[in-house]
């Protein structure tokens, strides 16, 4: 693609590195921020700056945060007997969307993958381990994606909390075979929630 400007080329190459942007779409952005007066882009460019060099991460679910603590994880509403284990933060997001569940999360931070060099020691499972351990934890619902890197850690994981004695249930197939959690509209992962079977 030909671009009149070297500036305008360099913003497009950066925003396509983004997940889901092309250089079509990138260049939309870009011939939109340029519309905009200068105010809006300096907010935006301070807005990216300032959550990549301040987020945290909850040092006891792993989940992103504006403290050592998360909100959730510090909520006594919350039902701390019962656990959510995701793969990310965005499967946390997509959860509480649904307004069906009210314990805590754990965010593994991905899935057991060879292919792509994820182990278990990559994972934050030792810290889901050591909180069923510590905390009095009754049930754990492993809500991981329908896939086989999600199906082999599931395995993993409830072998290793069924050694423990806690409960492990599943959230129930209604999120499709090799579906991410992340795009399951939120009545059928409601759904799946309210109707969690035993692993």
């Amino acid at each position: 693609m030909h671009f009149p400007s070297v500036l305008v080329e360099k913003a497009v190459k950066e925003l396509s590195k983004l997940p889901s942007i092309g250089t079509k779409s990138a260049l939309r952005l870009v011939l939109h921020i340029l519309k905009q007066d200068v105010y809006y882009a300096e907010s935006l460019a301070e807005a990216i700056q300032e959550v990549r060099k301040n987020i945290k991460y909850c040092q006891k679910c792993h989940s992103i945060s504006d403290h050592n603590i998360c909100s959730i994880c510090t909520n006594q509403a919350r039902d701390k007997s019962l656990i959510c284990v995701v793969e990310e933060t965005k499967d946390v997001l997509a959860i509480e969307n649904t307004n069906q569940y009210f314990g805590q999360y754990h965010v593994l931070g991905g899935v057991i993958s060879p292919i792509e060099g994820i182990s278990i020691a990559d994972l934050k499972i030792q810290s889901l381990l050591t909180r069923v351990k510590e905390d009095e934890v009754k049930e754990i619902i492993l809500a991981l994606s329908s896939t086989m890197e999600g199906d082999t850690t599931s395995f993993y994981l409830s072998k290793k909390l069924k050694e423990i004695g806690v409960q492990v249930t599943s959230i129930a197939r209604g999120v499709p075979v090799g579906g991410e959690i992340e795009y399951a509209d939120e009545i059928t992962l409601a759904r799946s929630i309210l109707n969690r079977t035993e692993f």
